[in-house]
């Protein structure tokens, strides 16, 4: 029993663990979305040393490189893929495409899945261009 006032510490591991559910379960309803509009999902948590692809998608000649965001509202999602986040994607998506030799022929867009709760998707495809 705690004497009043006493602070207790957390690890914050449950918190952790339900944003992790919660980025799986945003990323398995982008998966199922991309599907339905005919894309199919190549890899899904694509890790290299530069970090993660949530998703890989390919229709027709297009390659999606595509980042799952779920947060409170979707302005928020968006807002959360800031300039780091996006080179981070873009250097991971060089490795895949080095790994990858047959997908290097192909238009390459990056694409931002907006998820908001209960269940609202924005779909904001060549969300940015990472050239030079």
């Amino acid at each position: 029993m705690r004497a009043a006032g006493e602070a207790v510490l957390s690890t914050g591991a449950g918190h952790k663990k339900k944003t992790y559910e919660k980025g799986v379960w945003a990323e398995c309803l982008a998966g199922f979305y991309l599907n339905m509009r005919g894309y199919k999902i190549v890899a899904r948590r694509y890790k290299t040393q530069h970090g993660e692809i949530d998703l890989i998608a390919e229709r027709g000649e297009v390659l999606a490189i595509v980042e799952v965001k779920a947060r409170g509202s979707i302005e928020r999602a968006l807002e959360s893929v800031d300039i780091r986040t996006q080179r981070r994607i873009a250097n991971a998506a060089l490795m895949f495409l080095a790994e990858r030799p047959e997908y290097a022929d192909r238009a390459i867009r990056f694409d931002v899945i907006a998820v908001e709760s209960p269940v609202k998707i924005v779909h904001l495809d060549n969300a940015w261009d990472a050239g030079p």
